[in-house]
């Protein structure tokens, strides 16, 4: 499995690409692979309030539902609303046109409590 090494990740399989104080948030392929198809995804609205390594979200398949999670905290600033029509965009391009919030951050320091890229793949046992 291959995946961005600008991000940071987290255990359950969200990334994290930050710009400044802002940070894009999505889902790693190996997360899209496992839940196959997807059908469905629930995102908060932008002014929301989102806090480290809790819920902001979830995801559906015709396997499975799963929670999304962020490792920071922030104020939401965008969501992706092309997945509102087209959530299969995460199968095809979760590190791109499958991302799914974009956050100002509060805290930036969270971001170095994430996993590099090399030890989310060790966990994650690829």
């Amino acid at each position: 499995m291959s995946a961005p090494t600008d991000r940071k990740y987290l255990e359950t399989h969200e990334w994290h690409l930050a710009s400044g104080d802002m940070v894009t948030i999505g889902i790693t392929q190996f997360a899209a692979d496992e839940l196959t198809d997807i059908t469905f995804v629930q995102l908060p609205q932008v002014g929301e309030k989102v806090e480290a390594n809790k819920r902001f979200g979830e995801i559906e398949s015709v396997k499975a539902s799963s929670d999304l999670y962020t490792g920071v905290s922030g104020t939401v600033t965008e969501v992706n609303a092309a997945l509102s029509d087209n959530p299969g965009l995460v199968n095809r391009d979760p590190y791109g046109q499958g991302w799914m919030i974009k956050l100002k951050m509060s805290e930036p320091k969270q971001l170095d409590r994430l996993l590099p890229l090399e030890e989310y793949l060790k966990r994650a046992g690829k």
